[in-house]
């Protein structure tokens, strides 16, 4: 059992436009809250939130033993349970309030907009700490994206494709994509990408090789010799 003075906490509301906000404050990157504290925070009673949960416990939504804590609180003879945040957004997509369909609007949008642009980011959180070390990992995950080489091809064809004249059927075109993968081969393996592709190749002949059993290897000598007795007659 734990003592839990630093919980953290969600905030739940709606900005002048219209727009639905949800504060959190983070402990131990999550949030601990009674159910009490969720049943104020959707605005529904005790008993329905107690339902939900159960429900989501039974169906195996979550596992008890990793959402659920509980802890000793003052002048209380009774242990009180916790329960972090992936039991409170579980509990948010089921609650049937106003406050939780604001929340469904919410998180719903998040869903979106990762669906569609493959990212989905907490700007004012960004901005008012940093993110703490997630600052850090948003700009290492930035850079492994930019320095991907499909990314880096899109670049140069949106570059390339300003031309004038651009066709990319043409020799011309074909050749200019050429060069510019062997420049960055070469600037990565000191090989061009035929060199590269030879080396890989090779190695993978030696790997293959070496991993045939005697059946294998007897039947691959086999067809060299028929293939050597192919050219001798061929040569008559």
């Amino acid at each position: 059992m734990q003592n839990k003075k630093d919980k953290g906490e969600i905030i739940i509301y709606q900005t002048e436009d219209g727009t639905t906000k949800i504060d959190v404050k983070v402990e131990d990157e999550t949030v601990w809250l009674t159910q009490t504290e969720i049943a104020e925070l959707f605005q529904k009673e005790r008993t329905v939130i107690t339902k939900h949960i159960n429900n989501i416990l039974r169906e195996g939504e979550l596992e008890e033993k990793r959402n659920v804590q509980i802890s000793h609180i003052a002048n209380s003879d009774k242990p009180v349970k916790y329960y972090n945040l992936d039991v409170i957004i579980s509990v948010g997509y089921r609650v049937k309030s106003h406050r939780g369909v604001q929340f469904r609007r919410w998180a719903n949008g998040i869903l979106k907009e990762y669906i569609i642009k493959g990212f989905a980011m907490n700007d004012d959180l960004l901005k008012k700490a940093g993110g703490g070390n997630y600052f850090d990992e948003l700009l290492q995950r930035i850079r492994d994206i930019r320095s991907s080489e499909k990314v880096f091809w899109r670049k140069v064809l949106d570059i390339y494709a300003t031309s004038i004249d651009y066709d990319p059927k043409t020799d011309i075109s074909t050749q200019f994509f050429k060069i510019v993968q062997n420049k960055m081969h070469w600037a990565v393996h000191n090989q061009t990408a035929a060199e590269k592709a030879l080396l890989e190749y090779e190695k993978y002949k030696e790997r293959t090789k070496n991993d045939l059993s005697e059946v294998e290897k007897h039947f691959i000598e086999t067809l060299k010799q028929a293939e050597s007795q192919v050219k001798k007659i061929t040569k008559r």
